[in-house]
């Protein structure tokens, strides 16, 4: 084993550098290269900036080993140079998880240990995988994202909601949760979670090939969106909520005008009729009021739309102001987490009701008014599936929202063969 061979004599020389020594090296020369060039240059590098930094952190990290008599030899001395030009440079440990390095990934998370797990694309469970970066790594990377942001992460501000920026490898981007140590122990870091989106618009023959529906359901969803009608998608935490809406608005016929609220963006809908409106919330210390979901709704009633698209509602106001949308002759689509479709109903009545002083009964006949379907997405055998679509009765059972089930998932299907029962309505 040559390779083995080569590495017992270098460790015989004292070549291979100890991690007190690789993390002092690394320290001294990034504290070198921030002083040598300013933070613009660094975010904003142009071609003859990257060769310029190459050349230094090259040369920096010559001087460094000299100074203390280390000679690792040419191959390690490249190997420390890639790293430190990627941590300078790019998102250090990050961008060996994001595209182009990596893109069967859907989710990372950096736990406040230090310990890094990631999801890839289709699965439901987390991985742990052998990535260690050190602290001082960590909090330049969520420094380097946050800071053209204009944000902070501190013990004032120990939460932040933040964006992963597209790029042209990455056109999807993401959304980022930081957590300050001084509010997830053992506080070693932060605790960051990334969530990233899609790199292309998500298509309808995309669900089919994963089985989250058959051909059937998806043509009446078709239908559905085709003719306006008004959709709520129901499901619990990475069922793939807003990949299902995402793909439906592919649908929307090309000639209408659609406005998007989203908190944060997320939906990436391919054409040039969209307009975006994105809540922001009150920046911290200042007294600029927060732009809201229901903000963005009432804005976007004032725009002429053809259909609204609304990212998952989360509290009682927006709810309320987006079913008073539908209610008064506008056609839309959103997302609301629910593990089922009766869940679904008694939550929004009760945020409804916590948030906007909506009686239950109320709530409910709103809900009847301003949906027409609704779609409930879950997982079963660790498999993403559409569990039912359903019809919502514009009159109230009882005093509660009564749903005529479409499509039902048949709950001894297998995660290889899954089955619907398609259920007919009688006119």
């Amino acid at each position: 084993m040559p390779g083995m061979l080569g590495l017992y004599d270098e460790l015989e020389k004292g070549n291979v550098l100890d991690e007190a020594t690789r993390s002092e090296v690394f320290n001294e020369v990034i504290d070198q290269i921030n002083h040598e060039f300013s933070s613009n240059v660094l975010q904003n590098p142009s071609e003859l900036d990257r060769q310029r930094i190459c050349e230094r952190v090259n040369a920096q990290i010559a001087v460094a080993l000299r100074k203390r008599n280390c000679r690792p030899g040419a191959q390690q001395e490249a190997g420390i140079a890639e790293e430190l030009t990627r941590r300078i440079l790019g998102l250090g440990f990050l961008d060996l998880l994001l595209p182009p390095a990596r893109t069967d990934i859907s989710e990372i998370t950096i736990y406040s240990s230090g310990l890094v797990q990631l999801m890839r694309k289709g699965s439901v469970r987390w991985e742990t995988i052998d990535l260690h970066p050190e602290a001082g790594e960590i909090w330049r990377v969520l420094d380097r994202l946050i800071g053209p942001q204009n944000k902070t992460l501190n013990e004032t501000n120990p939460s932040i909601n933040a964006k992963l920026p597209a790029t042209p490898d990455n056109p999807g981007g993401g959304r980022i949760k930081a957590l300050h140590p001084v509010i997830a122990p053992p506080g070693r870091n932060p605790s960051i979670n990334i969530r990233l989106y899609e790199q292309k618009p998500v298509t309808p023959e995309w669900l089919l090939e994963r089985g989250l529906m058959n051909p059937e359901m998806m043509d009446l969803l078709r239908q559905a969106m085709e003719g306006g009608k008004r959709i709520l998608i129901s499901g619990g935490t990475r069922t793939g909520k807003t990949t299902l809406l995402s793909a439906l608005c592919n649908f929307l016929p090309s000639i209408w005008r659609i406005v998007k609220i989203e908190d944060p963006e997320e939906i990436w809908v391919d054409r040039p009729t969209i307009q975006t409106i994105e809540a922001r919330p009150q920046a911290i210390g200042t007294d600029v009021r927060p732009y809201t979901l229901a903000d963005g709704v009432d804005d976007a009633m004032r725009m002429s739309p053809d259909y609204l698209v609304i990212g998952e509602v989360r509290d009682g106001i927006a709810a309320m102001s987006l079913f008073r949308a539908l209610m008064t002759g506008h056609s839309g689509a959103c997302t609301f987490h629910a593990d089922s479709p009766r869940e679904a109903a008694r939550r929004l009545a009760t945020v409804m009701g916590a948030d906007a002083g909506v009686k239950p009964h109320e709530a409910n006949q709103m809900i009847c008014d301003a949906v027409d379907l609704l779609v409930q997405i879950g997982i079963r055998h660790e498999v993403r599936r559409v569990i039912a679509i359903s019809n919502v009765s514009k009159d109230l059972k009882n005093g509660d929202v009564f749903f005529e089930p479409r499509y039902l998932y048949m709950e001894d299907s297998s995660k290889i063969e899954p089955r619907w029962k398609k259920i007919d309505i009688l006119v």
